[in-house]
């Protein structure tokens, strides 16, 4: 029962890091097809932005991955 509590509060945890990721990815986007639409060159923030989000989603992917293993693997519930 422990165990199951503490994995469903990982889950969560992930589910929050996942949404929020996602949230930082969309608004680099937003903000660099907003500079492109003005006829503006990308700034290298905007893009080190879009970057950093990409590489932080795809870390939470790799986390949802590893776990989506266990669980079909029987270690989780």
């Amino acid at each position: 029962m422990h165990k199951q509590k503490y994995w469903r509060e990982q889950e969560q945890i992930l589910v929050e890091r996942w949404t929020a990721a996602e949230d930082r990815y969309r608004a680099a986007q937003a903000a660099m097809t907003l500079q492109t639409a003005s006829q503006e060159k990308p700034t290298t923030d905007s893009l080190q932005a879009i970057e950093t989000a990409r590489i932080e989603l795809e870390a939470v992917r790799k986390q949802v991955a590893r776990l989506k293993a266990e669980f079909s693997a029987g270690k989780r519930y």
